[in-house]
């Protein structure tokens, strides 16, 4: 069992990832905008089912990796690194376009916007990165159970995404109604979640000790 501290930062790098536009918001926004909000939880469903699969997936593979290989751990957290430094970079970019514009979609039916919501997850780099470099960072080999901890900061992860993609969807058409008034907010958002992923990045770069 990761330490109530461990389980909380990983939740909060979880909430980071999760408020930063990626493939998920931009379906789910996408969806809601476009068929109601019934239509976004469902794709929902789709999205919590691959963080299931990616989450088992990850849970025996990082427990066979960090006990067979010594400097694994370093070379997960560099690319983990990087990759928020990029996000960071698409967040604070000049021109990026906001998950919240709306966009004229042919409505699908229930089945289709499940398996779109699983297939937008699992082919999603963002939450590849987040359990293959993120995770790793928070699990504590000196404290057993290397497999146990996996599950437990997984299992924090899909519940923060699941709340918070909730939240979006339900709120999808009000969120897109103000954002479209007030380009200035949007404008505070993506500086702000830029400038968290940047510190989040730096922090594990220089993060040695293990």
């Amino acid at each position: 069992m990761p330490e109530i501290a461990t389980i909380l930062a990983f939740a909060a790098v979880s909430l980071g990832m999760v408020l930063t536009p990626g493939p998920n918001m931009v379906y789910l926004v996408s969806r809601s905008i476009c068929q109601g909000r019934t239509a976004g939880l469902i794709s929902l469903g789709g999205v919590a089912l691959g963080f299931l699969v990616y989450m088992l997936c990850a849970a025996f593979g990082i427990t066979a990796l960090v006990l067979a290989v010594p400097y694994a751990y370093d070379g997960l957290r560099l690319a983990g690194a990087f990759y928020l430094a990029y996000l960071a970079w698409q967040a604070l970019r000049p021109g990026g376009r906001s998950p919240f514009a709306v966009r004229d979609l042919p409505a699908d039916s229930p089945t289709r916007l499940f398996v779109m919501g699983l297939v937008t997850n699992l082919l999603n780099p963002k939450i590849a990165m987040l359990y293959l470099a993120l995770l790793p960072q928070f699990v504590a080999p000196e404290r057993g159970d290397v497999l146990g901890q996996t599950l437990v900061l997984g299992s924090t992860q899909i519940a923060v995404s699941l709340v918070v993609n909730a939240g979006i969807a339900i709120a999808a058409g009000s969120i897109a109604g103000f954002l479209a008034k007030r380009p200035t907010w949007l404008t505070l958002q993506r500086w702000l979640m830029g400038g968290v992923l940047g510190g989040l990045a730096v922090r594990m770069a220089l993060d040695t000790r293990r």
